[in-house]
């Protein structure tokens, strides 16, 4: 006769006697004279755990998909737009746009317009609304420094149309100098 748990309540269903434990599981024994491999402790942590503690405090600061607005910002909205404007910050669902002072009207009237454009570009909601700061020197890029040693040129021979034979230039100086890059 199995031994019934009684929980000293009325009417209170009884309680099943719990199966025992089976026994730990013993060490493997030595295989072919060798002796068993050192156990680890704790186990090696995937290197993609550890991704997340390095990231978290960049990310924090900036997401990867903000920094790539800030980035690509002329692509994004447009080199009209781009001339007069620059992305400033990226905070709780909005973005700070620093633009000269003629054009926050307008940009106002198209707000909705480039919150949608941004959002479709990002392809999530990042950014909810928009705020306009004025500032002179808004949407002109910064210049790199040159490097350093002579880059190369693209020089054509004198030709009639002298405004065809300055893009040829610039054009041939352009593809020279992304080849180099590239090797």
């Amino acid at each position: 006769m199995a031994k019934e748990l009684h929980s000293g309540k009325a009417g209170a269903p009884a309680r099943q006697a719990r199966p025992p434990r089976p026994p730990a599981p013993r060490p493997r024994a030595e295989v072919a004279g060798r002796p068993p491999p050192p156990r680890r402790v704790g186990g090696g942590r995937p290197r993609g755990a550890l991704l997340p503690s390095v990231t978290a405090p960049a990310f924090r600061r900036r997401s990867p998909t903000g920094a790539m607005l800030f980035a690509r910002w002329a692509d994004v909205v447009g080199p009209a737009h781009a001339a007069v404007t620059s992305p400033r910050k990226l905070s709780a669902a909005t973005l700070t746009v620093a633009c000269t002072g003629p054009a926050a009207m307008e940009l106002q009237h198209q707000g909705d317009m480039l919150v949608a454009r941004i959002n479709t570009w990002c392809g999530e909601p990042l950014v909810a609304r928009l705020r306009f700061v004025q500032d002179p020197t808004a949407g002109t890029r910064r210049r790199l420094p040159p490097r350093r040693g002579a880059a190369p040129t693209c020089t054509l021979p004198d030709m009639s149309d002298e405004s065809l034979r300055m893009a040829l230039e610039r054009l041939g100086t352009e593809i020279l100098q992304t080849t180099i890059k590239k090797t």
